[in-house]
């Protein structure tokens, strides 16, 4: 296929553009791909982005007037609407009741949730806290008394499970 806009070379980029509720689709090579790139960020900013996102209108006059500054980067939240990024970690906090409402409507909830990384700056991994493997077959033993069996049972697997994956651990 065809780029549809120089008709010249392969499209590699697929778009597709909604305007006045008719979707349009359009097929671009990389470079007529990179032109209509910069073509949309001349008519649509951060900003225009950002408004969509949250009521910004009401917290960007509000955050204009004060003229919020980072106390560690020196950037301004004027700064932050111009391109988009934040200078470092302590704008978070410089800029928090500005940022939140934004944060919450794009990621549905202003705390993280999400997945632990899996490796500390200081290079050592993060490990899940295990069970103690003798309080589990303390569990155990119980569960057999009371005859809870399906506990029992699945307290059993969690056993092996750890007695899998650590096969230096004695039984």
């Amino acid at each position: 296929m065809l780029c549809n806009i120089c008709a010249k070379n392969p499209a590699t980029v697929h778009l597709t553009e909604i305007i006045d509720n008719q979707m349009n689709e359009l097929h671009l090579c990389e470079e007529c791909a990179r032109q209509k790139s910069a073509q949309m960020e001349q008519k649509f900013g951060l900003s225009d982005l950002l408004a969509g996102m949250v009521d910004f209108d009401k917290v960007a006059k509000e955050a204009e007037s004060i003229v919020p500054k980072c106390p560690n980067c020196g950037l301004t939240y004027t700064d932050f609407k111009k391109i988009g990024r934040l200078g470092c970690g302590e704008c978070y906090g410089a800029f928090k009741k500005y940022l939140a409402p934004l944060l919450k409507r794009i990621h549905g909830s202003s705390q993280h949730i999400g997945k632990a990384p899996a490796v500390k700056a200081t290079g050592r991994a993060f490990k899940k806290k295990q069970p103690d493997l003798q309080e589990l077959r303390n569990k155990l033993q119980k569960a057999i008394e009371t005859e809870a069996f399906e506990e029992a049972a699945k307290i059993r697997d969690q056993i092996k499970e750890i007695e899998r994956k650590q096969p230096e651990i004695k039984k």
